[in-house]
């Protein structure tokens, strides 16, 4: 152990040495890194530029908590919707005569077909609209449908909406709506937003640093779904009649089949009118959107088309000429705040169905400033107490294992700064914990070498034997660590996931530290003070 090869002590140093300094920004307030970055020199090679630092989560930093819940009574209506023209479909094609038309239940439809030959005919078909629910019990499959059929002796047919059905309704909308808040909140330039389910139809956002929840509130909460609809006759069965903003809440008939919608967006960018100053929404379709798009405006010209957002009229302008090249603006006596917001939630796209915030607060930045200091305190002293300790019971061997646990903490911080990871309060109460874990290596270690040294090695013989058969020990403990905490990242959310990742990283360094560079270390101590003995 005593022969160090060159080409390892380099390697070792230089990881050492990137690792330690990517956690120097975490030294610096956000202006002196700003300014830094700003001032720097030519010749430094922008790679190593922005300056990260640790990102604090909500609980030490302050931000915006929102807990939003989806309508499950707008799902399920949907759900009737769509099974009721599908129903409609199916009758039409197969060519089926009914009695008093469709009716519309509260969780599906029925209708009655009295011609027994034509029940045979069209029930095979209906019950294909019954697919089964996509989970898998203890045993296989559940067997749950997401729509139930009965039939009754007089000819009634009803199609209902399951429970199970409704459910699986509002877990993919829930998975749907966590993806469109993400982009959302991305978009307003926050870092490390929190957003994980909650039950079955509630999402939980939480916004480090964002200390405007009117803001939040307004992008999450609104629906953002676009569509362009044809105006039509009002006297006909197939409109809408929408409040239109424009006229001052005055209802516009719109037809009830989009002609084209929001879907086909892949941009929406805030801008400003050149001809009037005002602010608007640029827009611009995807391949499909841009033909459908110019194929309404070559068809209905002349024609108005309504721009309908949330089923609220925008604007209604006609149609003067075929607009092919797939993009287009949005004007409607806007505010800069406005398109500004429109546009993030057009390019995040629309979300399934509409969401009730039940639950809001905004953490001050004083609490913050607490927990932060009291994680300092906590770090602070755990790290004087073990330091002390293994100074009374190691001697120098104790402050080599020091040193190595300094180079620990600053391992894990700069990995968190390389990486992006958020730091919180269960984050910190991981760091102290490994502390612990670091110096048990170290322990090991150490007692690995009294017990050799007493069974008559020389100092040479039980250093080496210390390290090479502690080495499997701490190995086989740091892995069944890892495991743990492989899990609780993978399975838990939130604070769990925070600490797991703190606890993931203190376990990859404690190798480093605790064997290399305190194999390294004593080396330098045994060339340097000649000793017959071990210190302890």
């Amino acid at each position: 152990m005593l022969r160090l090869q060159a080409r390892k002590v380099i390697l070792v140093l230089l990881v050492l040495f990137i690792g330690c300094g990517l956690a120097v920004p975490n030294l610096f307030s956000p202006e002196t890194r700003k300014a830094i970055e700003t001032n720097a020199p030519s010749w430094i090679p922008r790679a190593f530029l922005p300056i990260h630092a640790v990102v604090l989560g909500l609980d030490l930093q302050g931000g915006s908590h929102v807990l939003l819940e989806i309508d499950r009574a707008e799902l399920v209506r949907s759900q009737v919707t769509q099974l009721r023209d599908d129903v409609r479909r199916i009758l039409r094609e197969e060519r089926v005569s009914i009695q008093g038309g469709i009716q519309t239940t509260t969780r599906g439809v029925q209708m009655r077909v009295a011609d027994a030959a034509e029940r045979a005919r069209v029930l095979p078909k209906l019950r294909e609209l019954a697919q089964p629910i996509g989970t898998l019990g203890a045993f296989g499959p559940s067997g749950n449908q997401s729509i139930a059929i009965t039939e009754q002796p007089d000819g009634l047919i009803q199609l209902t909406v399951t429970e199970a059905g409704s459910n699986e309704r509002i877990r993919r909308a829930v998975e749907q709506a966590m993806e469109v808040l993400r982009r959302r909140v991305d978009a307003l330039g926050t870092t490390e937003p929190n957003i994980q389910r909650q039950g079955l139809d509630r999402i939980l956002v939480q916004v480090p640093g964002l200390q405007d929840p009117q803001r939040l509130k307004q992008i999450l909460g609104d629906t953002a779904k676009l569509e362009f609809r044809l105006v039509g006759d009002a006297n006909s069965a197939d409109v809408d009649m929408l409040p239109s903003q424009d006229a001052g809440g005055q209802t516009v008939p719109v037809l009830r089949q989009p002609s084209v919608d929001g879907a086909d967006l892949i941009d929406a960018q805030p801008a400003f009118d050149s001809r009037t100053g005002q602010p608007i929404v640029n827009f611009r379709f995807n391949i499909r959107g841009a033909q459908r798009f110019g194929q309404i405006t070559t068809e209905n010209l002349g024609r108005p088309l309504a721009i309908v957002l949330d089923n609220k009229v925008i604007s209604s302008p006609v149609i003067q000429s075929p607009i092919t090249g797939g993009s287009g603006q949005i004007s409607g006596n806007f505010t800069v705040e406005q398109v500004n917001n429109l546009s993030i939630l057009l390019r995040a796209g629309a979300l399934p169905a509409k969401m009730t915030i039940v639950e809001e607060r905004t953490v001050g930045p004083g609490l913050g400033a607490d927990s932060i200091q009291a994680g300092k305190m906590a770090t602070l002293i755990a790290t004087v107490l073990v330091v002390i300790y293994m100074l009374a019971t190691y001697g120098i061997f104790g402050l080599i294992a020091s040193i190595a646990l300094l180079v620990h903490v600053g391992l894990i911080f700069g990995l968190m700064s390389f990486l992006g990871a958020t730091m919180t309060l269960p984050g910190i109460a991981g760091i102290v914990l490994t502390i612990g874990t670091a110096v048990d290596s170290n322990v090991l270690i150490y007692e690995r070498m009294r017990e050799e040294e007493h069974q008559g090695r020389s100092l040479v013989s039980a250093l080496e034997a210390g390290f090479q058969r502690a080495f499997a020990t701490i190995i086989d403990s740091n892995v069944t660590m890892l495991i743990a905490a492989v899990a609780l990242f993978s399975l838990g959310s939130g604070p769990v996931r925070g600490f797991a990742v703190v606890f993931i990283l203190g376990i990859l360094t404690t190798v480093i530290t605790a064997v290399t560079l305190t194999r390294m270390l004593i080396a330098v101590w045994y060339r340097w003070a000649k000793p017959k003995h071990l210190p302890f």
